[in-house]
């Protein structure tokens, strides 16, 4: 018999020993999920009947805890999307059951707790195929989604200008066309064997299930009708932010995980007034605010949508437009929740979706500050952990104001300077060469002489054109 050495039992799955091995096959409840209403008001509050669902997590890899706090988010998801959430439940395999995501056998497990609990809708934490969704709704007998479609429903409630409301029914229907079926036998007319057989017969032979091939066909012309809107809505997003390249103002694109905080730290830097509150995805459109350094240097700040988890690959798709705002950024801002529990899975998460955007543009990302948001909330051992996690990031509280400066400070030093060092003397009588300076370019000194006033500035090129016939101590550098 061989013994396995420290090194060997390093190498084991680390979740192979969490559990006993009939609890890790069992589905398990994961307590602390429901959200039953205790006061009546709380509904009066909502002003709509709650959806009552059931939540499902397979836990194919990682820890037990890692995958509770995935189901966690899901029944964060599933209440933002105005449910009640009656019981949340995980089974341990080594993958989805491809027939019914979590097995046959389980399936009527499930199927007991949904008639005992009085469930409407059972919740999946993963991607269902069409056909693990099919399977699922004729055993269980009610509506089932995944976590794609919760994802898409919740971007539907929140989008509120044309182009975001447009990019989400675009993904709404690329998630939808393979999942087109019929309903009951009533579209069934397909003859089939001879005619007169058992499968066919008079009044049985007929053009099928035609109402599938015209709804594919009239979901398939809305896409395109969806892509050349969207397309034209980038072509004056592109004109806008064209205008502030061609000035070159330099760009900051705030990212991160939904509600860490960057509506509220748009809001601190910039006093733009976005929505802020604490729901998962709040805000939706992309909102881009003028913002200005300690030495009156402008630049712009763009709050863009939040990123999570498993993002939905037609989010990604539809919403390019708005996440190109941050491959064309001078600056990324990473916004990290300081409270959260696992706030690394979090980075990780925005950083795969940060390649993913990187995969359609040529050149790598811009330049990345981490700001640790949240520090009134999160406890001293978690912040220290995370600033060696994360070494040169800052640690700020939009809600009470702490290490803003510090924050400013730094987007200063990191925003790319003009290139040109000029020194001029300027007359008054041009006054406005000077104002100038001061708004496009970095004064790095000024003096007021009976001739006029002396600058040496950095400069754009165009600038330093300007003020070619009043450069002083030769030409630009």
């Amino acid at each position: 018999m061989t013994e396995l050495t420290y090194t060997d039992l390093a190498d084991l799955d680390p979740s192979t020993g969490e559990l006993e091995l009939s609890d890790r096959a069992s589905l398990r409840r994961v307590a602390g999920l429901s959200t039953e209403l205790s006061d009546i008001t709380e509904v009066e509050y909502r002003k709509l009947r709650l959806e009552r669902v059931v939540l499902v997590g397979v836990w194919t890899e990682g820890t037990a805890e890692q995958s509770e706090a995935s189901l966690a988010e899901l029944a964060r998801l599933a209440e933002t999307a105005g449910s009640e959430v009656l019981e949340g439940l995980v089974q341990r395999r080594n993958k989805p059951d491809p027939a019914t995501y979590i097995g046959s056998g389980k399936v009527r497990e499930l199927f007991d707790i949904v008639v005992a609990t009085g469930a409407d809708t059972v919740i999946c934490d993963g991607e269902l195929s069409p056909g693990q969704l099919r399977q699922l709704e004729e055993r269980l007998k009610v509506k089932v989604i995944d976590r794609t479609a919760l994802i898409l429903d919740i971007f539907a409630q929140h989008a509120r200008s044309r182009e975001g409301k447009a990019q989400v029914e675009l993904a709404q229907l690329q998630y939808l066309i393979p999942r087109l079926r019929g309903w009951g036998e009533s579209l069934s007319r397909q003859a089939g064997g001879r005619a007169g057989g058992a499968n066919g017969g008079v009044g049985l032979r007929g053009p099928g299930e035609t109402k599938l091939e015209t709804d594919r066909r009239r979901i398939n012309k809305r896409v395109a009708k969806l892509r050349r809107e969207i397309a034209a809505m980038d072509t004056i997003r592109a004109t806008k932010r064209g205008r502030r390249v061609a000035n070159e103002v330099p760009s900051v694109a705030i990212v991160g995980y939904t509600n860490a905080g960057k509506s509220s730290l748009l809001n601190a830097l910039t006093g733009a007034g976005v929505l802020v509150e604490n729901a998962l995805f709040a805000t939706l459109d992309p909102t881009t605010r003028r913002a200005v350094t300690p030495e009156g240097r402008t630049f712009t700040l763009t709050d863009t949508v939040g990123f999570v988890r498993h993002l939905p690959h037609q989010l990604v798709d539809a919403f390019r437009s708005t996440l190109d705002e941050t491959a064309g950024a001078d600056l990324l801002l990473h916004v990290v929740d300081g409270s959260d529990p696992a706030p690394e899975e979090q980075v990780n998460a925005v950083r795969e979706v940060l390649g993913e955007i990187t995969a359609h543009h040529e050149g790598p990302l811009p330049p990345e500050l981490v700001v640790i948001n949240k520090a009134d909330a999160a406890d001293e051992l978690s912040l220290v952990r995370l600033r060696h996690l994360l070494p040169g990031a800052i640690v700020v509280s939009a809600k009470t104001g702490e290490g803003i400066a510090e924050l400013v400070q730094a987007l200063a030093e990191r925003l790319p300077r003009p290139d040109v060092v000029v020194e001029a003397l300027v007359p008054y009588t041009r006054g406005e060469l000077v104002s100038r300076v001061h708004a496009e370019g970095e004064v790095l000194g000024e003096e007021h002489l009976p001739e006029g006033t002396r600058l040496s500035a950095r400069v754009r090129p165009d600038v330093a054109s300007a003020l070619e016939a009043y450069v002083v101590n030769g030409s630009p550098a």
